[in-house]
């Protein structure tokens, strides 16, 4: 288990920290296909490179930014790891964005740019790697830009209660596009159970439109193409932050398990009056601790954010 606590300067409004472990389960994952990336407002970041914990300095990077990261590599399609690495060494080199638009438009270069970097023969065709990715870009004096693709999620942790602010990339959400099945089947099926297919992953391309085909380019989802009840949760988007919240960045090995609601109702009181390493390590801990019951074993990371008083 690795963690990111107070070594690291947010400035004077941001308090985050980050965490990974190769998980726990009843057949423990070989390697963490997991991986992170905090840069913090000085240019100082970190992440972890062939699953060691790496820190360096971000050359010429603009005072008071900040990107936070979470990613896993899709393990089935074979080089997840390297998937997510080769995509937090991309953000490592990607300019800092302060709008929506320019954001999309470097992260689908990247896309486009690792796509064709691991388009290298006949297997990589037959299942090619991918990896989820849920990012925060923070500018300063500017409203936090979202940019997600996957079944990662970012969480807000407030007045006792969990809330997703992302959609996952998974049948379900397809189904919901296209009508067939209603909100509350959605729900149920998203949050009320764990599901380990995904429609769409960084690098990998999506089938969104075309469940039939896998297409190379990623669908952005937004009002224009979500059902009403989704349309306020778009891909790449502008957030505005709570104060008295916790934000969470997390991939899905927490809760990947029989009952996933009975876990993250946990996260509210482990999380209540402490500061982001805190939270990070109290989750971390008591799911280890207390692995819940039908888990699923999986690589767990989390990036904690807090914006101070």
């Amino acid at each position: 288990m690795y963690f990111i606590k107070d070594e690291f300067d947010f400035g004077p409004g941001l308090d985050a920290a980050a965490g990974s472990s190769v998980g726990a389960g009843p057949m423990a994952r070989r390697e963490n296909q997991d991986n992170f990336l905090l840069i913090d407002a000085t240019g100082q970041a970190a992440c972890l490179v062939g699953q060691t914990p790496w820190r360096g300095q971000v050359a010429g990077w603009p005072a008071g930014h900040v990107r936070l990261a979470v990613l896993d590599g899709m393990g089935g399609h074979g080089h997840g790891r390297e998937a997510a690495e080769a995509t937090v060494q991309g953000l490592l080199a990607m300019p800092a964005c302060s709008d929506t638009t320019t954001l999309a438009q470097q992260m689908d270069q990247l896309h486009a740019r690792l796509q064709a970097a691991f388009d290298t023969g006949p297997e990589a065709r037959s299942r090619p790697p991918g990896t989820t990715l849920t990012l925060l870009e923070i500018a300063p004096q500017q409203a936090p830009l979202l940019y997600h693709v996957g079944d990662s999620r970012l969480y807000e942790v407030a007045d006792g209660a969990v809330t997703a602010l992302t959609i996952d990339h998974v049948p379900a959400t397809v189904y919901a596009m296209q009508g067939v099945i209603s909100e509350r089947q959605w729900r149920s099926q998203v949050y009320g159970e764990h599901q380990p297919q995904i429609s769409q992953a960084f690098i990998l391309g999506n089938v969104m439109v075309n469940p039939h085909r896998l297409a190379t380019g990623l669908y952005a989802l937004d009002e224009r193409n979500l059902p009403p009840f989704l349309a306020s949760m778009g891909d790449r988007r502008a957030l505005r932050l709570r104060r008295d919240a916790l934000y969470l960045l997390a991939s899905d090995g927490f809760w990947s398990c029989l009952d996933p609601a009975s876990v993250l109702a946990r996260w509210p009181a482990l999380c209540a009056g402490r500061t982001a390493a805190q939270a990070s390590e109290a989750l971390f801990t008591d799911f280890l601790s207390h692995p819940p019951a039908g888990l699923h074993s999986d690589n767990l990371t989390l990036v904690a954010l807090r914006i101070k008083p």
